[in-house]
Parts: C-alpha cells; structure tokens; sequence
C-alpha cells in the first residue's frame, strides 16, 4: 500500500457529478490519499494504519514536530487513489498494473478506514470510491510524508 500524507488545517472532498456535493471534510488532521497494490493484504493494512496513527508530525508547545494524530485530536480524510501506482517509466501514458483490481482495492481501503476507527479512535472522513472528486486542502507547513508499505516491510524485517 501507498499513502501520501499531507497535514492540513482543512480538507474536504467535492462530488462535481453530484451537484457539488460534499462526501467528507475535516480540520485539523491528515489528508490521506490511499493506493492498494497487487499484492496487498490486510497485513499491509494494519502496518500503515500503525504507521499513520503513530506518526509524530504534529507541533508540541515548542514548536517540535513531536505528536500524533490522536495527541492533537486531529482527523483523517482518507481517499482511495489508485494513480499512486502510476507506472511511468516507459512513455508518456501511465500504466496502473500494480495497482489493485477495483473490489479488493475497496475491500482493503475499507478495511483501512475501519481500523483507524476502531483500533486508533480517530475520526474518519472519506471521499467515494470510484468517483470523481475534486480534493480540496490547506496543507499545514507544509507537511507531506511519503509511506509505502514495501519500504516499510524492509526496514522492519533488517532490525
């Protein structure tokens, strides 16, 4: 799995084929675009939702990027991204390959959210699945943390 972490003061996602409406928005928090790959299981769910929840990126009284999520009382809006498996390297036109096959891409961005809800108790906000959305957010820093489960599987398994 991927996830591209960005902190924000707000984030809300728009349905433009909806009349505009809004699926999901947040304050203070993270806006979580989220890529499920091939290979992926719940495995990999349960690493990045550790990893997020526990990521200290959030400002202590001094200033130090020091606290997570729940220690601020931040949010999640988390979004199902399936061109963070963009593969570019031949062309111009990115193939997706490695991404996921649509029901298990949802089946595990669904499971995602509902962990970080009940393991972590933070709240969650989402955006659709398989719409199209406009993602709208005021990134706080700016803050933007790159997390891929592959990476992070290899530095757990060399300690």
């Amino acid at each position: 799995m991927r996830a591209c972490l960005q902190r924000v003061t707000r984030a809300r996602v728009v349905l433009p084929d909806e009349g505009n409406r809004v699926s999901g928005q947040i304050e203070n928090g993270f806006l979580v675009l989220l890529g499920v790959g091939q290979d992926d299981t719940s495995d990999e769910v349960r690493l990045l939702a550790r990893k997020i929840c526990r990521l200290r990126v959030f400002d202590d009284p001094q200033g130090k990027m020091n606290l997570d999520i729940a220690q601020v009382g931040g949010a999640i809006l988390a979004v199902s991204q399936f061109t963070l498996y963009a593969d570019a390297v031949h062309g111009n036109r990115p193939g997706f390959t490695d991404a996921a096959p649509p029901d298990r891409a949802k089946r595990l961005y669904e499971e995602f959210v509902s962990l970080v809800r009940a393991e972590y108790g933070i709240p969650v906000e989402t955006g659709v699945f398989q719409a199209m959305m406009s993602v709208e957010l005021v990134n706080d820093g700016p803050v933007t943390v790159w997390l891929d489960t592959d990476e992070l599987s290899k530095k757990k398994a060399s300690r």
